[in-house]
């Protein structure tokens, strides 16, 4: 194929994607985005899993990480607290990461109107340090601490960690408190998982970033939008099972397409504003 051309499965997939996206997402009325490492794998952030993933080389995490969190959270605690002063590489190259420019464009596309909200499966917190607004985490983020009862979460920093008086608890319901980000075995907060599902209802398109889009629940939101007849425009590096659906597949660095992706957001809605 060259030019604009489409493919057999209705995807535009050459040089032709970025203009097919932009028109996909414009013409949306509800633009969502469903995000995964690849976007921070650009910021120089592990990915945990695949080819030179950190559990790939390390292996998983017990699979029972909340149930022992929550038989003993004062050790719990205690390691958790060990883990933050004495940080890896890989925690290491979190906190000192910054948001690249594919982070950067998603947050142009929410300050343009175009993009509604954002779910994402990282918990770097690089899409707010971007600009980002709407964002909801699935799985929780590093920079904070949350109620396991009422769900309340803070900044670490705003957290008062007495080492003689562990675990600490909630100042409003007296819930044990732990690290926001989601443990093994520990189910996905309830207001996350709602926000998320009231997001994908209202979409009518979903954009796909860095993710193969195979774990759920995650994956289900832009099935959702797609058997809702909406529209899926994805910026992957590989295919996902969306990509037969998809208006529009951008094979590629993020940190290339989504800039390329917004220049074209942005021409379009000057061109169709004459």
């Amino acid at each position: 194929m060259t030019g604009d051309e489409v493919g057999p499965t209705g995807a535009h997939r050459d040089a032709g994607a970025v203009a097919a996206g932009a028109r996909a997402l414009v013409g949306a009325r509800y633009v969502i985005a469903l995000v995964g490492a690849g976007i921070s794998v650009e910021s120089g952030i592990r990915p945990f899993r695949g080819a030179g993933g950190l559990w790939t080389e390390r292996g998983e995490p017990p699979m029972d990480g909340y149930q022992r969190f929550m038989e003993d959270p004062a050790t719990g605690w205690r390691d958790m607290l060990n883990r933050r002063s004495n940080a890896d590489d890989f925690s290491r190259s979190i906190a000192e990461a910054a948001p690249n420019a594919g982070h950067l464009a998603m947050a142009e596309l929410e300050a343009l109107g175009v993009l509604r909200h954002t779910i994402t499966q990282n918990i770097d917190n690089l899409h707010f340090d971007a600009g980002n607004v709407a964002v909801t985490e699935i799985h929780g983020n590093r920079t904070k601490v949350r109620c396991i009862e009422c769900g309340g979460r803070w900044r670490w920093a705003e957290v008062e960690v007495d080492l003689d008086h562990l675990p600490p608890v909630c100042a409003h319901c007296r819930g044990i408190l732990k690290a926001d980000v989601v443990m093994f075995g520990e189910p996905i907060p309830r207001d996350a998982l709602a926000e998320c599902e009231e997001q994908a209802a209202l979409a009518d398109c979903c954009l796909i970033v860095g993710t193969s889009a195979t774990v759920y629940p995650a994956a289900a939101y832009p099935e959702y939008v797609l058997r809702a007849g909406g529209a899926i425009v994805e910026v992957n590096t590989d295919d996902t099972p969306f990509t037969p659906y998809a208006t529009a597949s951008l094979r590629g660095p993020s940190g290339v397409l989504l800039p390329a992706l917004v220049a074209a957001v942005r021409a379009l809605r000057d061109t169709v504003g004459k």
